[in-house]
């Protein structure tokens, strides 16, 4: 019988993936508290700075914390490599300028992240790259009608935040391979328990550690995971920064050089030099706790979301609910598909009544917490509108799938019962108001 390695499944992967400790030495990753690692040989360091030999001279590139963690990120979502950022917004910036720069040009999803969907219309643009928003509904014509012979790449999210859409990722791959461009897909809200868009085509994956994957709102952070599948020789005209000679490291190619690591190499070596959004050995020590749980926490998060999103759905003052574990939802067949074991704990919908309805019923939640942050182990709850996408106008909040009256509504992993029992008296004074 051929002894193969046999792959641990995901939930121990969450536990053990990306550190071994030796014989005597701990079982959690120390905290490498320290910005400079010692070298006795002057050569030695010239070859790391020069990329000619891999290990450790100062932190904002790399630290062995930091890599054990990224090296289990790694492992969950079936990547060859990962590198930890000091934010989600900072993994979504840095994927897309690790093969963008003035002149160009990316397509993306317009149900996104409001904070994503800011980076990619207002900022990228003052950085000279442009950005065309299109309707993940719309036919294959279509989004191949928003390419420009500039274009480099494709965008957008397992599961919208807050719309809760659910994307179809094979056809926005097959869309981005047709135009010889990666795709890069933001899998916070799902997290590789539940998704794993490599294994459907996607090439680059993108996460908020700060939401599920911390999962207790102790640390801010973000993940950047390459599939190594994407060629990008065979596109070389259209990808220089990886394929031609890069002159700041004497000359190296960093997809010659590197094979399969060379995007994520060129990540470390160029963005993480010169923009330096690191996070802390700290913070990644924690990140690593959260992710421990992970296959635990999401699983109870998704039972929860379904109990309260069945409850919404059938409550007379709730006048719709975007769920994909609701069997009449629009995305329900999708969310068969991409999302079998459950989506997240992140529920989208709107009340009869007007914004200062919704804005009663979260004045009126005596346990969930009214804040900013989402996908974490306490219910809470948001209303995009006035909050998180404050800075959009009404017309980008419509074209972003995102309505006036829309509340986020994250759901924990508290009992399920006082969750329920919250919610209905909130609904109760908010719609009987007296």
């Amino acid at each position: 019988m051929e002894n193969k390695e046999r792959k641990m499944r995901i939930g121990s992967l969450c536990v053990r993936a990306g550190y071994q400790p030796k014989n005597g030495e701990p079982v959690e990753p120390p905290i490498v508290q320290s910005t400079t690692f010692k070298y006795d040989d002057s050569d030695e360091m010239a070859m790391l700075f020069d990329l000619k030999k891999e290990g450790y001279f100062y932190t904002r590139l790399q630290n062995p914390t930091n890599d054990a963690v990224a090296a289990k990120i790694a492992a969950l979502e079936g990547g060859v490599g990962c590198v930890l950022t000091s934010s989600g917004q900072a993994a979504n910036f840095f994927a897309v300028f690790n093969i963008c720069e003035a002149g160009d040009h990316i397509v993306t999803s317009n149900e996104i992240y409001g904070g994503t969907y800011n980076l990619f219309g207002v900022t990228l643009k003052k950085l000279g790259i442009d950005s065309t928003f299109v309707s993940p509904e719309a036919s294959d014509e279509e989004i191949e009608a928003a390419f420009r012979p500039n274009t480099k790449l494709l965008f957008g999210e397992t599961i919208s935040n807050p719309g809760c859409a659910v994307l179809d990722i094979e056809k926005f791959a097959r869309i981005a391979h047709k135009k010889g461009v990666p795709l890069i897909i933001d899998n916070t809200f799902a997290t590789p328990v539940n998704c794993r868009p490599f294994e459907w085509g996607a090439d680059i994956v993108t996460h908020s550690t700060t939401k599920y994957m911390d999962g207790m709102a102790t640390q801010v952070g973000g993940a950047v995971i390459d599939s190594g599948n994407f060629d990008w020789m065979a596109h070389a005209d259209k990808f220089p920064g990886l394929t031609t000679p890069d002159e700041s490291y004497h000359g190296l190619t960093y997809v010659k050089a590197f094979g399969k690591m060379g995007y994520i190499t060129k990540l470390v070596a160029q963005l993480m030099r010169d923009l330096g959004s690191i996070p802390s050995p700290q913070n990644c020590f924690l990140l690593n706790l959260g992710l421990q749980t992970l296959h635990l926490r999401v699983a109870q998060h998704c039972k929860n979301a379904q109990r309260v999103a069945e409850y919404l759905h059938n409550h007379p003052q709730v006048a719709w609910v975007h769920y994909c574990g609701l069997p009449d939802d629009k995305h329900y067949a999708l969310g068969q598909k991409y999302l079998p074991n459950g989506s997240c704990g992140v529920i989208a919908f709107g009340l009869k009544g007007d914004r200062e309805t919704a804005i009663r019923f979260m004045d009126s939640l005596k346990m969930a917490n009214i804040a900013t942050h989402v996908a974490d182990a306490r219910t809470c709850v948001l209303h995009p509108a006035s909050h998180t996408h404050r800075q959009l106008s009404e017309e980008q909040l419509l074209e972003a799938g995102i309505a006036p009256d829309l509340i986020r509504l994250s759901v924990g992993i508290e009992d399920v019962e006082d969750i329920l029992y919250d919610i209905q008296q909130a609904l109760e004074t908010a719609t009987n108001p007296s």
